[in-house]
């Protein structure tokens, strides 16, 4: 849910610091590997390969 969706000030507090937290954690993942990390459907197949090495695809076959 975005910030501007939530129904309550509450809601939008929260999810802003959770995007606050996620952004934070995004810089300190690229900072230690060297390079940023990828986005969209390269950064999800990214992500699946490095559980097992096999691609999304591959797995729902």
């Amino acid at each position: 849910m975005g910030v501007e969706q939530a129904p309550t000030a509450k809601g939008k507090q929260a999810a802003k610091g959770l995007k606050q937290a996620a952004a934070k954690d995004e810089r300190k993942t690229e900072a230690e590997t060297g390079h940023p990390l990828k986005k969209g459907a390269a950064r999800f197949e990214e992500r699946s390969k490095s559980s097992d090495g096999r691609s999304a695809g591959t797995k729902q076959k």
